[in-house]
């Protein structure tokens, strides 16, 4: 088997680092080497979105259609390595990376000639209204009400977990038109207006004490009928296929390579010098070592996902082995790098980062000089933050019991 780089991808690979040298500024990058959580903020995602969408690269797996790029499986790999090892900020997938797809594939086509253009352009900024606080890895309890009235919905009710909503312009929410035996049923797939009176958004703090998530609260407001995809009753279907995307689809394994490449060298910048490091080097190089062979084999499940998808197919219930997967070695990445970093990981000094969001009551010391080396300054914060990853888009323990019955047949 040859697994080698052909000439057309070779000439692909440096026409991608060509654009990166030229356009992702020394700005940016920063960002994307100081990140401390999985999304950028949103004016530094929207500020790398604009060159993206003006390049044409902004949605790769999009149809030209509606502004994608229809890229083979082999190119979409190179791209996503190349942003990793460039060190790009990663984009809010909320709207390009979730409710895109989903109007594409159930979006009627005015639905698809108002959302899709404006969600490319970044004049809109989504966030996904799902969790409740009864409703979590069950979703189908969810309770959020939309009761009809004329041509429109009155939706009432609590979400919450809710990333980027406190700057977010639209929300796609789950919400419960009608009441059935099934709890599947009766659930309709809904577009609000943040801006819609009625709306109110508190914020979450996380254990890492930025401001990402929030509670978003629903008294009466009014969502006209012409906003469901899909059709009413029916969005569980739809959410569905959402979650597929959301859970699978992308490559993780390039930013996991990069991440494990400077956890590496942590290791050895710690133990230089100091034989009294010794032992205590060598199990971090094998658990590291471990990490790498773990990422090697979900590499081959990703690539795998991405060519069912150029074919035309859904990512389907493998989607929730590398979501599953790829969140744990994830969390396996920062617990090593934690270990690594030792006392200097103890020390909170989010002005030396890229939080994605800010940090509420936080207050920078008069020097702001950073506290320890550079390469240990997110090591803390990126831990506590990724405690949620085994968690969001259906709990790990959820993504099991799909793939028992889904895949394995049990």
């Amino acid at each position: 088997m040859d697994l080698s780089w052909s000439d057309a991808d070779r000439r692909f690979r440096d026409e991608v680092q060509a654009f990166l040298d030229a356009k992702l500024t020394p700005e940016l990058r920063h960002v994307g080497k100081t990140l401390t959580s999985v999304y950028a903020e949103r004016d530094v995602a929207l500020a790398w979105q604009k060159i993206l969408y003006d390049q044409g690269w902004l949605v790769p797996a999009w149809p030209k259609a509606y502004g994608g790029c229809e890229w083979s499986v082999t190119q979409r790999y190179i791209f996503a390595s190349e942003l990793a090892k460039a060190h790009a900020p990663p984009l809010s997938p909320m709207g390009l990376g979730m409710c895109g797809p989903v109007l594409i594939g159930h979006g009627t086509p005015e639905q698809k000639a108002h959302y899709l253009p404006r969600m490319l352009r970044g004049e809109d900024f989504w966030c996904q209204g799902y969790s409740e606080p009864q409703s979590g890895s069950d979703l189908a309890s969810l309770q959020m009400s939309a009761v009809e009235d004329g041509d429109d919905f009155i939706c009432s009710g609590h979400k919450l977990w809710t990333t980027h909503a406190a700057v977010a312009n639209w929300i796609f929410c789950l919400v419960r038109t009608a009441k059935e035996a099934i709890p599947q049923r009766g659930i309709t797939f809904l577009l609000i207006d943040m801006r819609t009176p009625g709306v109110e958004v508190q914020p979450i703090l996380s254990l890492s004490g930025e401001h990402i998530q929030n509670h978003v609260f629903f008294t009466d407001v009014r969502v006209p009928k012409a906003n469901v995809v899909g059709r009413i009753g029916e969005g569980w279907t739809v959410a569905k296929y959402l979650m597929q995307f959301e859970r699978g689809g992308s490559v993780q394994t390039p930013g996991l390579h990069t991440r494990l490449h400077k956890i590496t060298a942590m290791i050895e910048a710690e133990s230089a010098g100091r034989p009294e490091l010794a032992d205590e080097a060598n199990a971090l190089r094998r658990q590291a070592a471990d990490a790498a062979i773990q990422i090697e084999a979900l590499e081959a499940l990703e690539l795998r996902l991405l060519s069912r998808l150029s074919a035309g197919d859904a990512p389907g219930a493998e989607s929730s082995l590398q979501k599953t997967v790829g969140t744990e070695l994830s969390q396996r990445l920062t617990e090593i790098a934690l270990a690594a970093a030792g006392l200097f990981a103890a020390v909170y000094q989010p002005h030396m980062v890229s939080p994605g969001g800010p940090s509420p009551g936080y207050v920078v010391p008069n020097d702001p000089t950073g506290i320890g080396p550079d390469y240990a300054w997110t090591v803390a914060a990126k831990y506590l933050n990724d405690r949620a990853g085994s968690i969001y888009a259906g709990s790990n323990e959820i993504q099991r019991n799909i793939m028992a019955k889904a895949i394995l047949g049990l």
